[in-house]
C-alpha cells in the first residue's frame, strides 16, 4: 500500500525522536510560547472535531485514528462511545493508557489506522494524523475508513496557504534524514477531486479553519452518500 512508506517515517519521528516533546505539549507541563499556541490551536481544533460528532454518543463505536496521547479518545469516551484509539507509535499509546481514567470505555492499541482488524464503527476522528500524506495516499485512506464506518469521517489537514506552501518547498531541500515528516498542505478541490479519482463514495465538507501561531489546520468531514 502507497502510505506505507509515509508510516514508517511518522512512526519513527514520534516512537523515536519526539516523544518526549509529544508528551509534554499534550499535558499541563509548562511548554514555550510558540508550542503554548500550537497546545490552544490543538484543543480548539479538538473541539471542532467533537462538534462534527453527535452530543450524545451512548452505544457508538469510534474509532480515533491516530490517538497521540488519548486526549480526543477521553473526551469521545466522555460522551458515552465506545472508543478504540489507535496510533502508530506505541511509546504514546502507552502515555494515552497511562493517562486514561480506568472507568472508560477506551481500548487502545499501537498499529495502523487503516487495519481492516479493528474491525467497523459508527464514527471515526483523525486529528492530525492524516497530514503527512499526499493526495493520492489521503484517498486510499479515507476510502478505507469509509468501507468500514457507517457515519462521519471527521479529520484534519494543513491548508494550502502561501505560508505553508512556502515552508514545504524549503522542507524539502533537507535530506529526509534530518527532518520530521513534512505536512502535505492540501486544498479542498485536489482532496475532492482525488476521492473521486479514487472512486470513493461519499461528500466532503469543510468545517472550519483554526489558526493559532504556527498551528494551522482545518477540519473536514466525509459522510456516507445518501441515496
Amino acid at each position: 500500500m502507497r502510505h506505507h512508506g509515509t508510516l514508517s517515517r511518522v512512526e519513527h519521528y514520534f516512537d523515536r525522536t519526539a516523544t518526549k516533546a509529544w508528551e509534554a505539549l499534550t499535558s499541563d507541563a509548562p511548554v514555550s510560547g510558540i508550542r503554548a499556541t500550537v497546545r490552544a490551536g490543538r484543543d480548539r481544533m479538538r473541539e471542532t472535531l467533537l462538534g462534527c460528532l453527535p452530543a450524545d454518543l451512548t452505544g457508538a463505536r469510534v474509532l480515533d485514528a491516530g490517538c497521540g496521547t488519548g486526549a480526543l479518545a477521553v473526551e469521545l469516551a466522555r460522551r458515552g462511545a465506545q472508543v478504540v484509539g489507535v496510533d502508530i507509535a506505541e511509546t504514546l499509546v502507552e502515555i494515552a493508557r497511562a493517562r486514561t481514567p480506568q472507568h472508560l470505555d477506551i481500548t487502545y492499541r499501537a498499529g495502523d489506522l487503516a487495519d481492516p482488524a479493528l474491525g467497523r464503527f459508527d464514527h471515526v476522528v483523525a486529528m492530525d494524523s492524516l497530514i503527512y500524506y499526499d493526495d493520492a495516499e489521503l484517498a486510499q485512506l479515507i476510502g478505507l475508513l469509509r468501507a468500514r464506518t457507517a457515519g462521519t469521517i471527521a479529520f484534519t489537514l494543513p491548508p494550502r496557504t502561501p505560508l505553508l506552501m512556502a515552508m514545504w518547498r524549503i522542507g524539502k531541500l533537507f535530506p529526509r534524514a534530518d527532518r520530521s515528516p513534512t505536512m502535505v498542505p492540501h486544498s479542498p478541490a485536489r482532496v475532492a477531486a482525488a476521492l473521486r479519482a479514487a472512486r470513493v463514495p461519499g461528500c466532503l465538507s469543510e468545517r472550519g479553519r483554526i489558526t493559532s501561531g504556527f498551528y494551522i489546520s482545518t477540519a473536514f468531514t466525509h459522510q456516507e452518500a445518501r441515496a
